[in-house]
C-alpha cells in the first residue's frame, strides 16, 4: 500500500508539470490584438514585454519541469524500491504459508495416523470387553457349580458328623477360642514373672542407691529435756517460798518440772516438744538472770515463746536450702518450722523429713523424672503432724488439706493423702513417697522402739486374727502394719470374708496400741488343680 501511494504521488507530480508546459505554450501562441495606427512604437514595446514574461514563464515552467521531472524520476525510483520491498516481503509470506501449509499438512497426517491408532485400540478394547464378559459369565457359572457341590458336601458332612454346620463351626470357634486363651494366658504370665523380676531387681538397685548415698545421723528423741544448773542452790530458788515459783512456772509453761536428788540438774518433762522447747529455754533465761519469781517467769515465758517461733521459722528456712526448694507459702514455712520439736518414735520428725526428700530426690534422679517435685512431695508428707492435737483426722489428710489450702500442685497433695494408703494412690510421686518414708523410718536406729513389745504386738495382731473360724494361716507384714489372713475357701465365703475382715480390725482397735494404722486383708483363693500324665 506504501509503494502504491508513492507511485500515485508520483503520477500527479507529472501531470502537474504536463499542465504547466501546456498553459506556457498556449499563451505563447494567443494573438496579439489590433492597436491603433496612432501608436506605432508602443505595439514594439509590448511585444518585448510579453516576450520577456514569456521567456521568464518559460525559465519557471523548464525549472519547475526539470524540479518535477527529478520528483519523478525520485518517486518512480522510490517506486520501484517500494515494488522489490512488496515483491520481497510477498515472496516471504509465501515461503510462510507454504511452510505453514506444509506443517498443517504433516499435521493432519499425524492426526489420522493417531486416529487410526486409536481406532486399532478401541477394536482390541472391544474385543477384549467382549472376552472379559464371556469369562465373567463362566466365573459366575463355576462359581454356582462350586456352591452346589459346596452343599451336596455340607449335607453329606452333616450326615456323616450327626452335626449342623453352625453347631460345627460354634464348636470349631469354641476350641480355638480356649487355646487362643490359655497361648494368651501363658504368654502373660511370662510377661508378668519377667516385669516383676526385673522391676524388682531396678526397684532394689536404685533403693541400695539411694540408701548408700544418704549419710544421716542416728537420733534417738525422749519426751524429757535436761537443764543443767550451776549449783544445787538453785533448786531451792527455782521451788520458791512454799513452792510458789515451781507451780506458777507450771501453771505457765504447761510443763512439769521435776527436781530429785540428781546434781545440779533438773527435769522437764511434756507430750508437747514446742511446749517442753518454751519451758527449757524460759527456765534457762531464770537461772541465768537469777531473778525467779511468778512475774518474771512470766515475762521470760512470753519472750521464749516469740524467739521458739522465731527459731521454728529459721529451721523451716534451713530445711528448704538444704533440699534447694523455693516458693513455698510461709505458713507453710512454720509449720514445716514447728516439726524440729517434734519426734515420732523417738525420731526428730524435720529430720525425718529432710531425709526422706533426699532419699525421694535421688531416686526420681534414677528413674529420670523431676527430683525436686519429689523433694517438696517428700518433705510436706508429714506437715499435718504440726497440727494432729489441734484438729481431728489422720495427719495425712489434715496435711493435704493444708498444702491444698496453701497453693501446692495436685501431685504434691496426692502424695501427702495417699502415704499411708489413706487415699488410693495415683501417681509414680506418691510411690516414691511412700518407698522414701519407710527407708527414713525403717533404717536401723532411725526410731526407738523395745524389741519385745514390738514382737509382743506383731503376735497378738496373728493371734486376733488366727482365733476366727475357718482361717488358715496368718502373716504380719510390713513390721506389723499389713495383716494378711489366709482363709479356706470351702469353710468361707465371700461374705464372711468381709465380715472376719471387720471383726479383726474392730479387736485390733480395741486391744492394740500401734502407730499409724494396720490394714488387715482377708484372702479366699480359690485353686482348680489338674495332672496331666
Amino acid at each position: 500500500m506504501t509503494a502504491l501511494a508513492v507511485v500515485l504521488g508520483a503520477v500527479t507530480v507529472v501531470l502537474l508539470a504536463v499542465l504547466a508546459v501546456l498553459v506556457v505554450v498556449l499563451m505563447r501562441r494567443q494573438p496579439t490584438a489590433p492597436q491603433a495606427p496612432s501608436a506605432p512604437s508602443a505595439v514594439p514595446q509590448g511585444v518585448e514585454e510579453a516576450q520577456r514574461d514569456a521567456a521568464e514563464i518559460r525559465r519557471r515552467a523548464e525549472a519547475g519541469a526539470v524540479t518535477v521531472r527529478e520528483q519523478a524520476e525520485a518517486a518512480a525510483a522510490h517506486a520501484r524500491q517500494a515494488r522489490q520491498e512488496a515483491e520481497q516481503e510477498a515472496r516471504a509470506f509465501k515461503e510462510d504459508l507454504r511452510a505453514v501449509r506444509v506443517d498443517l499438512e504433516r499435521r493432519e497426517q499425524r492426526l489420522a495416523e493417531r486416529e487410526e491408532r486409536l481406532d486399532s485400540e478401541q477394536r482390541r478394547l472391544d474385543e477384549r470387553e467382549h472376552g472379559l464378559v464371556e469369562l465373567a459369565d463362566s466365573v459366575e457359572r463355576s462359581k454356582s457349580e462350586l456352591a452346589e457341590v459346596e452343599e451336596d458336601r455340607r449335607r453329606v458332612l452333616e450326615r456323616a458328623a450327626g452335626l449342623t454346620a453352625e453347631a460345627a463351626k460354634a464348636e470349631l470357634v469354641g476350641s480355638i477360642e480356649n487355646q487362643a486363651k490359655r497361648e494368651a494366658a501363658l504368654v502373660v504370665r511370662d510377661i508378668e514373672h519377667e516385669a516383676r523380676e526385673e522391676g524388682e531387681t531396678r526397684a532394689r538397685t536404685i533403693v541400695t542407691l539411694a540408701i548408700q548415698r544418704l549419710a544421716s545421723e542416728q537420733t534417738a528423741e525422749s519426751v524429757v529435756s535436761v537443764l543443767h544448773l550451776p549449783s544445787d542452790d538453785m533448786k531451792g530458788r527455782i521451788i520458791g517460798r512454799e513452792g510458789r515459783n515451781i507451780r506458777a512456772y507450771e501453771s505457765v509453761t504447761g510443763v512439769n518440772l521435776i527436781i530429785d536428788d540428781t546434781p545440779e540438774a533438773v527435769l522437764l518433762s511434756c507430750f508437747d516438744p514446742v511446749r517442753r522447747e518454751v519451758g527449757r529455754l524460759t527456765l534457762e533465761a531464770l537461772v541465768l538472770d537469777g531473778r525467779i519469781h511468778p512475774h518474771r517467769i512470766e515475762e521470760v515465758y512470753e519472750r521464749s515463746k516469740s524467739q521458739v517461733d522465731q527459731l521454728c521459722v529459721r529451721a523451716g528456712e534451713d530445711a528448704l536450702v538444704e533440699l534447694g526448694l523455693t516458693d513455698m507459702h510461709p505458713e507453710l514455712i512454720t509449720l514445716l518450722g514447728q516439726l524440729r520439736y517434734r519426734t515420732s518414735y523417738g525420731q526428730n520428725v524435720l529430720k525425718h523429713l529432710v531425709e526422706s526428700a533426699h532419699l525421694a530426690g535421688m531416686m526420681a534422679s534414677e528413674l529420670r523424672m523431676d527430683p525436686g517435685l519429689l523433694r517438696r512431695c517428700t518433705v510436706l508428707h508429714d506437715i499435718g503432724k504440726a497440727l494432729t492435737h489441734e484438729v481431728e483426722g489422720s495427719h495425712a489428710i489434715i496435711g493435704a488439706e493444708i498444702a491444698r489450702r496453701y497453693g501446692e500442685h495436685e501431685d504434691v497433695v496426692h502424695a501427702i493423702e495417699a502415704h499411708h494408703n489413706e487415699v488410693e494412690v495415683r501417681t509414680v510421686e506418691a510411690v516414691l513417697t511412700q518407698a522414701a518414708d519407710a527407708i527414713s523410718g525403717g533404717r536401723p536406729g532411725a526410731r526407738r522402739e523395745s524389741l519385745e513389745s514390738y514382737v509382743k504386738r506383731l503376735e497378738r495382731l496373728e493371734e486376733i486374727a488366727g482365733s476366727r473360724e475357718g482361717v488358715e494361716k496368718v502373716f504380719a507384714m510390713q513390721a506389723g502394719r499389713e495383716l494378711r489372713v489366709m482363709v479356706v475357701p470351702d469353710a468361707v465365703d465371700d461374705i464372711q470374708a468381709q465380715v472376719i475382715a471387720r471383726d479383726v480390725v474392730k479387736q485390733i482397735e480395741e486391744e492394740l496400741t500401734y502407730p499409724g494404722q494396720i490394714r488387715v486383708t482377708v484372702v479366699r483363693e480359690s485353686r482348680a488343680t489338674e495332672i496331666a500324665r
